[in-house]
């Protein structure tokens, strides 16, 4: 007999939750979109149309929706950071499940709050820590959990934000201004990376955590002489600056289009010159934003057994790259997301090199570009068996799941405001 499909609601029609709930597109059988909750007409009109959602189920916001009593099986949330647990506690005291992206709350406070109402009215919350689907990270903790390299004494991890990304989304956009948009940079960006160290370690805890970094470079005494507050208004630099709005995101085609163009994605290109230089903030000087976050951080955590992690973040990088280093009692395993390649090595003292070692090579399954390595949909489907009550894949990430990570990020960011000094992460 078949099943029917689970029935789910967006809230927030933005980047992320739009990926997800394309899903239904692909697997009708699966999911089917009944509702959408978004303040912007043109989103909500285009994902009314896009997944055919009848007029009487499209809302402003989620305390409209809320309203309107409960019309579906889950929620998608895809709402910005500082909004996620306001739009979700009416939603979990009305019965839904929900897909809930990360950071799943920006401070203990809201934490505390989301958890203990999920856990008042019984709701299933999956967080979108999307790359514990990929296929590279998979293979990882598979290979951590059949006792290969032994147990871990040292875990490090690092990612390099791309200098168009940074400036994109860390200095002109959303993720700016910690005050405005309710996140530092090591929540907003590396929360994924920080969990994907508190899965791969498995049932061993963090017990505290010290962190230094600071924005650096991204601001105004480092902008180049004669540099304008605009880049195609009063900028002499406009064709030759490796930061310029111009040749980012026209001389760029494709280049977070869906972040810079919302209205005029297909606008012709002298729309876009005009709005680029006079209105959007992706129009401004990389070095006078107003932005506060930190453009590099370094991380380091103790944890129970008395292994270490560290994480070293650095925006503003030629290019995007996720590393990772793991060493443990009796071997060690080096790989890179970008390649979708690990080596394993092994101690083995008769050996020529004096070790043994295994490339596994992901390449040819998946590209790291693609939907976080493939991580995106498989993420929907396994929120799809979590809330059915079947089988889910160890990747799995339920709200209290999620929780470790998320409290040392708050430790590191305390950590740092404090000078370096440990921060325990409790809750």
């Amino acid at each position: 007999m078949s099943k029917k499909p689970v029935t789910a609601v967006i809230v927030g029609a933005g980047h992320r939750a739009i990926i997800y709930a394309d899903y239904s597109l692909e697997h009708p059988d699966e999911l089917k979109i009944v509702g959408i909750a978004e303040p912007d007409e043109e989103r909500r009109t285009e994902a009314a149309e896009k997944y055919s959602i009848p007029k009487e189920n499209c809302f402003y916001d989620s305390y409209e929706l809320a309203k309107k009593g409960r019309i579906a099986d889950v929620i998608i949330n895809g709402t910005m950071d500082k909004y996620h647990v306001v739009t979700s506690l009416p939603l979990l005291e009305l019965g839904y499940d929900m897909l809930l992206e990360k950071p799943f709350a920006v401070n203990k406070n809201e934490m505390r709050l989301l958890v203990n109402t999920a856990k008042k009215f019984g709701n299933k919350v999956m967080v979108c820590h999307v790359l514990r689907y990929s296929e590279f990270y998979k293979n990882i903790k598979k290979t951590l959990m059949s006792g290969e390299i032994g147990d871990i004494l040292s875990i490090q991890l690092s990612e390099n934000v791309s200098y168009h990304h940074y400036a994109t989304s860390y200095v002109r956009g959303k993720w700016a201004n910690s005050g405005e948009s309710g996140t530092s940079m090591l929540l907003a960006k590396c929360c994924h990376d920080i969990d994907m160290m508190m899965w791969l370690m498995g049932n061993v805890k963090p017990v505290y955590a010290c962190s230094t970094g600071s924005l650096q470079y991204f601001k105004k005494e480092n902008a180049p002489e004669n540099s304008g507050e605009r880049c195609l208004l009063d900028c002499p630099l406009t064709d030759t600056c490796n930061l310029s709005a111009k040749r980012m995101y026209l001389d760029m085609p494709g280049c977070w289009d869906f972040y810079v163009w919302p209205e005029l994605h297909h606008a012709p290109y002298n729309e876009k010159y005009e709005y680029l230089k006079n209105i959007s903030p992706y129009g401004r000087c990389a070095f006078k934003c107003g932005n506060n976050v930190a453009d590099h951080q370094s991380v380091i955590i103790k944890f129970s057994s008395g292994a270490t992690g560290s994480h070293n973040l650095t925006g503003g990088s030629a290019f995007s790259m996720r590393s990772i280093h793991i060493i443990g009692t009796k071997g060690e395993i080096d790989g890179s997301f970008e390649e979708q390649k690990f080596t394993v090595s092994y101690i083995n003292p008769h050996a020529d090199s004096d070790h043994d070692e295994k490339v596994v090579d992901l390449s040819d399954r998946c590209s790291a570009g693609i939907g976080h390595g493939g991580g995106d949909h498989a993420l929907v489907a396994d929120f799809i068996k979590y809330v059915r009550n079947e089988e889910t894949s160890f990747s799995c990430t339920s709200l209290s799941d999620s929780v470790t990570g998320h409290l040392v990020v708050f430790a590191a960011d305390e950590s740092m405001e404090k000078g370096g000094v440990p921060v325990k992460t409790r809750l």
